[in-house]
């Protein structure tokens, strides 16, 4: 008779497989990446995809399918793939940053979150242009190419280093006079984007990340353990802890309801 094993011991088995399972995606997209042989298409979104995006999913894809077939995968270029029921989801980006992936800016990475009842429990964030990989499940710590890390301790916006995606997204919500009121009230202000901010808050060295208006589940499933797991805090723009709504902030924890404040309801 097998036991049932404790939930860490079942994450550290999961994370095991997403790490493998990044290093099958980097290969792939940084091949693409170098290569510079695809070609670029517009979505019914507009957004852009490329072959080496559809591509990297079906790799992610294929390897978890077959290491566990029990649970179901949702990745943005192809749906959702395995049980209807499944306890566990796998919830994919294969290509985060896919405009800069285009120009041939190294900022991108593929985003491997596990969901277990709606609740993201690991992710892994890779980044093979840049040399670098931050992952976390609950109760595990959060690791930034293999080094524990942990968000700042600044506690005023005045000390505070901010990165923000200021576009025309947060125009319609009326937040932009408020957004560039928070810009000079923090002490720097800088424009990291995508993944890459919400990992440098992971890191401590940024203390507060708002992203563009208009995400969805797959951009922000991944980040949310890491962020947590390094101490920090993670939220929509009104708010409230959910990985499904259009907008993410993260933040040391310290500063959020501070950086809440200047948002319109």
């Amino acid at each position: 008779m097998s036991l049932k094993l404790p939930d860490n011991a079942i994450l550290d088995n999961e994370l095991k497989l997403a790490l493998s399972v990044a290093d099958a995606a980097d290969a792939v997209s940084l091949a693409g990446f170098n290569t510079r042989s695809f070609t670029v298409e517009r979505k019914a979104d507009k957004s852009e995809v490329t072959e080496i995006d559809r591509a990297t999913e079906t790799a992610i894809t294929n390897i978890l399918r077959a290491q566990r077939p029990e649970h179901s995968v949702f990745g943005e270029e192809h749906g959702i793939v395995g049980p209807s029921d499944a306890k566990f989801q796998w919830v994919i980006d294969p290509i985060d940053g896919t405009s800069n992936f285009i120009r041939g800016v190294p900022v991108w990475a593929s985003l491997i979150a596990l969901v277990e009842n709606n609740v993201p429990v690991l992710g892994v964030v890779s980044a093979p242009a840049l040399q670098m990989r931050w992952w976390a499940h609950l109760g595990g710590g959060a690791f930034y190419n293999s080094k524990p890390i942990r968000v700042s301790n600044i506690e005023t916006l005045a000390q505070a280093s901010l990165s923000i995606t200021a576009t025309r997204s947060w125009d319609k919500t009326g937040a932009t006079a408020a957004l560039a009121k928070l810009q000079n009230d923090v002490s720097r202000v800088r424009g990291y984007g995508d993944f890459w901010q919400h990992m440098l808050v992971a890191q401590g060295v940024v203390d507060i990340a708002i992203d563009n208006i208009g995400l969805a589940p797959y951009d922000i499933a991944a980040l949310v353990p890491i962020v947590q797991e390094a101490g920090g805090k993670f939220s929509d723009r009104f708010g409230a802890n959910d990985w499904r709504a259009n907008s993410l902030i993260t933040s040391n924890n310290l500063l959020h309801d501070a950086t809440l404040a200047y948002l319109p309801k």
